[in-house]
């Protein structure tokens, strides 16, 4: 079970770009989560200022406890830049003044939904325009009560989502297995929060079947990679190289009794030719809860393998 479960978690390197964190986590199962994201249109921004405000975001998610994994994940708090003024102070020596309303958003980064918005005033002095814009970013305060109160709404429209969009999510997932494409379906499915009581519940009852299609279909794909190898080499080297493939497949897939058979096929070839005891050791059935996990790791895998520099559609949010 343990090797099983090592080698899917080993199937998820570490994300992309958005959430401060850099790598999906299984305890992100079940979790609302959003990813921090500065477009392109704020006029006149710095670069360096732009960085600024992508950990400002980052670190609002956090302390509201919705960070986690930089999956390329649907629902996004972004921001957009006024500046109200724009001034040189007459000291020595003379510095840059900016007044700033920063409105904050969270939405459907995907479909453009806006979910909630809300704008706070700062201010920064710097001795150029660019440390001016990070001094006055720097100043946002993520425990601001508004904040507090705009993340909430945000999470509560979030939550509606999943609520309502439900059957239509899990359809999805059910469609994209039936192509064999597991690894999707197990993405879309994890995405969906544990506080959407029913949908979740619904989604667990089927990531296990699915699992176990999934399953069934390593089993089948190990086992000719075995049999290859032993083919080549009908040794004992090729034995324990046979082994370690064969040791990646779950006792429980459909076709483990036809492992069995090419085990004993192997012993009985490496006593004949070589006059060595080769043992396979068997291992032992997953938990559900173990399947669970080794799923989510997969969905993490592929999201891993989507384009990391995700275009969200934030048109008319502001």
């Amino acid at each position: 079970m343990k090797k099983l479960l090592f080698f899917l978690l080993a199937l998820s390197p570490v994300f992309g770009v958005f959430a401060q964190n850099s790598q999906g986590k299984v305890d992100d199962f079940g979790r609302i989560t959003l990813a921090a994201y500065v477009p392109e249109q704020i006029d006149e921004m710095p670069v360096s200022a732009r960085s600024i405000l992508s950990n400002k975001l980052s670190q609002i998610v956090t302390e509201s406890g919705m960070g986690g994994s930089a999956m390329n994940e649907r629902f996004i708090i972004t921001a957009n830049v006024s500046v109200m003024s724009k001034n040189i102070t007459a000291t020595a020596p003379a510095m840059h003044a900016l007044s700033l309303d920063i409105t904050l958003y969270i939405g459907d980064g995907i479909d453009g939904t806006k979910f909630s918005s809300t704008s706070v005033s700062v201010k920064g002095v710097g001795e150029n325009e660019t440390k001016a814009y990070i001094s006055a970013i720097k100043g946002i305060n993520a425990n601001n009560n508004a904040i507090k109160t705009f993340i909430e709404s945000g999470k509560a429209k979030i939550l509606k989502y999943y609520n309502t969009k439900c059957d239509f999510i899990i359809s999805d997932a059910q469609s994209l297995a039936s192509q064999g494409r597991y690894e999707e379906a197990f993405y879309k499915l994890s995405g969906i929060p544990e506080i959407s009581k029913d949908c979740y519940n619904k989604a667990r009852s089927i990531i296990i079947p699915i699992y176990k299609k999934h399953r069934d279909k390593i089993c089948q794909t190990r086992l000719m990679e075995a049999k290859t190898i032993w083919a080549a080499s009908q040794n004992y080297d090729g034995a324990v190289a046979a082994g370690d493939i064969l040791s990646q497949i779950d006792p429980t897939s459909a076709c483990y009794a036809e492992v069995k058979k090419f085990v004993a096929e192997i012993a009985k070839g490496v006593k004949e030719k070589d006059n060595k005891e080769w043992q396979f050791i068997f291992k032992q059935q997953q938990l559900d809860s173990d399947v669970l996990k080794s799923a989510y790791s997969l969905g993490m895998a592929y999201a891993n393998r989507q384009p990391q520099a995700v275009v969200y559609n934030v048109k008319g949010w502001w």
